[in-house]
């Protein structure tokens, strides 16, 4: 379990001005469970991320895994950001294992766990491959396959498909969703996409401009259909959740007109 208990952020912006990111955040993330977070941009999901991550320090409040408080970056939490950040220089299969060699796990050891992880992603056939040989859907799955390397049990994802096309975004969401259910991982995943938020997630919370704060909460099971019968296209043609779009349409639309009348 991770647990955010009202977690606020204020920060300095570098004209000296005081920004207030996030405003008492409370959220759980329970095993096995996908939450997504969903908002506009400068809602505050980057800044909850980073301080997830142990990346960002909070303001007040806490945010603990299994009741010990984050207090830095750990091997529990696995973060995949937009850009893959992959290293030009090293192949795919080491790109993987990178992680791997920092903690001093044996080379054949650590090839053996990247290779492992790359048929779980589709990519074993592209184990030799220079990342500026791979497509960007491609790169993101070797960002994914790297993230899991350590055996996190959270994975971090701050809007991991949001520069690919529109196939590609909807088969690396389905990838996704199938290694959730193989390998049982607790994930946070923020994203701008409405129809990818519902899709996804066990759990979508709806965040308000800045400063960031949960106005919205719906509990799913869209992800868990889609794990057990693999047909995306009836689910998101499905009324309750083209119905369920629109609601979390609105609401973002009625957040931010207030935000900006208050501005």
């Amino acid at each position: 379990m991770i647990r955010v208990n009202q977690a606020s952020v204020y920060f300095e912006a570098r004209d000296g001005s005081p920004v207030h990111a996030l405003d008492s955040v409370s959220l759980d993330i329970p095993e096995h469970g996908f939450v997504v977070a969903l908002g506009t941009s400068g809602c505050g999901k980057s800044t909850l991320l980073n301080a997830m991550a142990g990346f960002l320090p909070l303001s007040s409040g806490s945010i603990s895994i299994n009741g010990q408080p984050i207090e830095g970056p750990g091997a529990e939490r696995g973060v995949v950001f937009q850009k893959d950040s992959l290293l030009p220089w090293k192949n795919v299969l080491d790109n993987v294992a990178l992680g791997l060699k920092f903690a001093r796990i044996s080379r054949g050891e650590r090839q053996d766990r990247a290779m492992e992880l790359l048929h779980l992603v589709g990519l074993q056939d592209f184990a030799k491959a220079a990342p500026y040989e791979l497509s960007g859907g491609m790169r993101q799955r070797v960002g994914l396959a790297r993230a899991l390397a350590p055996d996190p049990k959270i994975l971090l994802m701050d809007e991991p498909f949001g520069a690919l096309d529109s196939m590609t975004r909807e088969q690396m969401q389905e990838l996704l969703v199938d290694v959730w259910a193989r390998t049982g991982k607790q994930i946070f995943f923020i994203t701008h996409s409405i129809e990818e938020a519902l899709f996804l997630g066990t759990e979508v919370i709806v965040m308000s401009p800045r400063p960031g704060r949960i106005v919205a909460r719906y509990p799913l099971d869209f992800v868990e259909c889609f794990a057990r019968d693999h047909d995306a296209r009836a689910i998101k043609t499905a009324p309750n959740f083209s119905a369920l779009r629109e609601e979390i349409r609105e609401i973002i639309h009625s957040t931010a007109a207030v935000a900006e009348v208050l501005a």
